[in-house]
């Protein structure tokens, strides 16, 4: 049977559809925006015409007015401009709802380089051992960073959603309504967005794509590689940046950092209780269903019905999900051990703290933030630094500052200063609700020397931390510190401190 090229598979799955389903789009009648649709192509043969000829932006739109806007006002020319602007936006969202309808069809998902490819050749080649060797010591980290430009409102994620799902159907009704919705949905809200509206905004594409996607992924390895077996190593895992990215954000306060801690960690929960929702209707065995029934409610008050209360700990949600295993193994024939052992991988997988939130925070700003503490010690004769610590070489300093200890009260210091020493409590209160994973990465932005890692390090023991679970990560951004990192580096790992 004749597979068309990939190309074809493209024109005619996507770029065909694209051409019927715009052709809809544009002539439907919205509110204020008559003709808006009739004219856009128009416009776009004369931006063709004129790039052709190397005209600027100006002399575009001037030839089109004189074209197709002779009686027109300067205002009304403008807000023609805006509602193209409009148009072109949704068309982008048409397009991409399209292509990912079309996704599976013009790529090929088993295809080379997907898991069952590696599996398949590490079979043909007998190196089936070898690989799961390597994915032992192997893994992913897909860190999920923010920007407001890049971000659709809620609304439209779902209109989103929905679109690409009634394309693949071919469900001409539903896409017609639908681009009714889209043409009538504001895409950019009169508020700016709070790095809590980013948080949330990304928080989707956890809750909707890589909860789902992520989870087939190791359950695949854990069935075909590993052949049942525990992995007992997060092949992937996910770090998100809104709400902890404090470098050039005042707005990102340590009560936001802890607000998105509590969505990240309720968001899962939400996850998890809608999956045991669905074995619910499934695993109606004898001495299986109370068990599931015990889950399901627990999940039910922590996501629904709490305060910050969690009525379930990790440590019991496994030990039911592996009690519920070990009766459906020994009493019901396994029956439904496939979909158990596909939610048991993403418990394992994603925990109470779904992605993991990195707190950043710029080196310079740790300068400040110690030369304001070293100032207060000197005041106060706490004797936390030598007195010489600020005329002490990098060396000295790096080697004072293995040693110190102290339990810093923030609120006895203001601004950044009490601002920084908190991030250090809120990543400890984290922790404790969401698990380790829940927040155990500093980043130092500008990184420029060994003393800002040991300096971000000592900002926890200044914090009654004096061995912390987090990992601190320095990030060399500009050509001259990436010139120097080597050493640095090499400084840090051979210091017995």
């Amino acid at each position: 049977m004749y597979t068309p090229p990939k190309i074809e598979r493209f024109n005619q799955n996507v770029l065909s559809k694209y051409h019927i389903y715009n052709s809809v789009f544009i002539t439907l009648p919205f509110d204020a925006i008559d003709n808006t649709g009739v004219l856009l192509p128009l416009f776009s043969e004369v931006c063709e015409s004129g790039f052709s000829k190397e005209w600027n932006p100006n002399q575009i739109f001037e030839h089109f007015s004189e074209k197709y806007l002779d009686d027109q006002s300067e205002e009304n020319k403008i807000s023609l401009m805006f509602r193209f602007i409009q148009y072109v936006e949704r068309q982008v969202v048409l397009f991409d709802a399209i292509e990912d309808a079309a996704f599976p069809v013009v790529n090929n998902l088993e295809g080379k380089g997907s898991l069952r490819y590696i599996k398949e050749r590490a079979d043909s080649e007998d190196v089936l051992n070898e690989l799961k060797t390597l994915l032992e010591n192997f893994s992913v980290r897909a860190v999920l960073t923010a920007h407001p430009t890049q971000f659709y409102p809620g609304s439209v994620l779902g209109i989103i959603t929905d679109l690409t799902e009634a394309i693949r159907k071919n469900d001409l009704v539903v896409i017609k309504q639908l681009l009714s919705q889209l043409g009538k949905t504001p895409f950019i809200k009169k508020e700016k967005p709070t790095p809590y509206d980013e948080a949330v905004s990304l928080i989707w594409y956890l809750e909707n794509v890589f909860y789902q996607t992520a989870g087939e992924m190791v359950h695949y390895l854990q069935n075909n590689i590993f052949k049942g077996d525990e992995i007992g190593n997060p092949i992937i895992n996910f770090g998100f940046w809104p709400g902890g990215d404090k470098d050039g954000n005042p707005f990102v306060t340590n009560e936001i950092t802890l607000k998105v801690a509590d969505r990240l960690r309720t968001s899962i929960l939400k996850c998890y209780y809608n999956d045991i929702r669905d074995l619910k209707r499934k695993l109606t065995f004898y001495n299986v269903d109370n068990l599931v029934y015990e889950i399901e409610s627990k999940l039910y008050r922590s996501v629904f019905y709490s305060k910050g209360e969690i009525f379930i700990t990790l440590d019991e949600f496994k030990a039911k999900l592996e009690e519920i295993k070990k009766v459906i193994i020994t009493e019901h024939q396994s029956l439904y051990l496939n979909e158990l052992d596909a939610l048991i991988n993403k418990v394992n997988l994603f925990g109470f703290y779904f992605a993991t939130l990195d707190i950043r925070q710029n080196s310079k700003i740790h300068d400040a933030v110690f030369a304001t503490i070293i100032a207060q010690d000197l005041k106060k004769g706490s004797s936390i630094f030598p007195e010489n610590y600020s005329n002490l070489s990098e060396d000295e300093k790096i080697k004072a500052l293995g040693t110190i200890k102290a339990n810093l009260n923030p609120d006895d210091f203001q601004e950044e200063t009490q601002s920084t020493l908190s991030s250090i409590h809120a990543i400890k209160t984290i922790q404790e609700n969401n698990g380790e994973f829940g927040s155990n990465r500093y980043i130092i932005s500008n990184n420029e020397s060994a003393l800002n890692v040991i300096e971000a390090l000592a900002l926890f023991r200044l914090s009654g931390w004096e061995n912390p679970s987090v990992d601190i990560v320095p990030l060399f951004e500009v050509i001259d510190d990436l010139k120097k990192a080597d050493k640095i580096m090499e400084q840090l790992y051979t210091d017995e401190n």
